[in-house]
């Protein structure tokens, strides 16, 4: 009998934490195995590691068992995972797959517009337009980024509006070492006969669904309801595995890819020390590069499926639409 997707998701799902304490992973998701390079039609649990490492400088509770639960598992190479942040010219109206950028960063991707509450937005990432959770609502947004050239004398084009904060894995460990901290001085406090007690606070959850944020325009004539190269997004689906995709960035302009991988968790290295995990998230081939980061993903219908935020030189991190649009509470114009 063969195995389908929906087979692997809950093992999937229970033994992501543990794959993760493995050497050099840096993600787990469902996708197909490849043997001597080529893709086969069979299933299996994907490991991505930054390299992979010969079997005899392992320990055995270092090495990726060749299966789990029954189901078969396969160790990919894609290198370190990094958001797509990077630093071409100034549009008005601007649509999106062009330069954008908080006053704090180099240059990321205009995705697309989305409506709020009536109101018109501009959708990217949180560390395209939020600075990595750096920003604060009503700062200015630039078209195009600096990096790009633009000033804050010349080039507004939005205020920051809303984001979803991005949950850095060094964060939680202090929160950890906050939560020790107050067990001890609250049991030395109980000892001493002391009344005094402290109480630590934490945000519920370890992991992310999406980098995103919003931002809206000063004028709506300032923007335009399309995408350069691609056109008008047509409505919304599910990408699968399988689903032939497109995108058009700052970067690397108009490109073509294939989900190769669903259900993914992803550690993304967001740079100067600060790593963040991602669950939930789609996985295509070498289809971006620094700078596209904020690109929106389509079918060759122009159905909307996700939000680029991620990846390396082999493969293209992708947020769920359907996450993005429900941690915002956006729609489609």
């Amino acid at each position: 009998m063969a195995i389908s997707a929906d087979d692997i998701k809950e093992i999937l799902k229970k033994a992501s934490p543990q794959l993760f304490l493995r050497p050099n992973v840096v993600a787990t998701a469902i996708g197909y195995k490849h043997v001597q390079g080529k893709r086969t039609a069979g299933l299996c649990i994907v490991c991505s590691v930054e390299s992979k490492v010969p079997a005899s400088f392992l320990s055995e509770k270092e090495l990726i068992p060749r299966d789990i639960e029954g189901i078969p598992t396969d160790v990919q190479q894609t290198g370190a995972i990094y958001s797509l942040a990077l630093p071409t010219g100034r549009f008005r109206p601007a649509p999106g797959g062009v330069s954008i950028g908080h006053t704090g960063i180099t240059a990321g991707t205009l995705g697309c517009l989305v409506n709020r509450g009536g109101k018109l937005f501009i959708l990217s990432n949180n560390h395209v337009l939020a600075n990595s959770n750096q920003a604060e609502k009503g700062d200015l947004i630039l078209q195009p980024g600096p990096h790009d050239g633009g000033t804050i004398n010349n080039d507004q084009i939005a205020r920051l509006s809303d984001f979803i904060p991005i949950k850095f894995e060094n964060e939680q460990q202090r929160c950890l070492f906050t939560r020790a901290y107050t067990g001890l001085f609250n049991y030395i406090a109980r000892m001493t006969g002391s009344k005094t007690r402290i109480y630590s606070i934490s945000s519920a959850g370890d992991s992310n669904l999406a980098d995103c944020a919003i931002a809206e325009p000063f004028s709506e004539g300032d923007v335009v309801n399309e995408i350069l190269d691609i056109g008008t997004i047509t409505g919304i689906a599910r990408g699968e595995l399988d689903t032939i995709i497109k995108k058009s960035g700052r970067t690397t302009g108009l490109t073509e890819g294939v989900i190769e991988q669903t259900d993914a968790t992803v550690r993304v290295n967001f740079g100067a020390g600060k790593t963040a995990l991602f669950t939930d998230q789609l996985i295509a081939g070498p289809m971006s590069q620094g700078g596209d980061s904020g690109s929106v993903i389509v079918t060759t219908d122009n159905d909307l499926v996700g939000l680029l935020f991620a990846g390396s030189t082999t493969s293209t991190i992708i947020n769920r639409i359907e996450n993005v649009f429900s941690q915002l509470d956006v729609t489609l114009p």
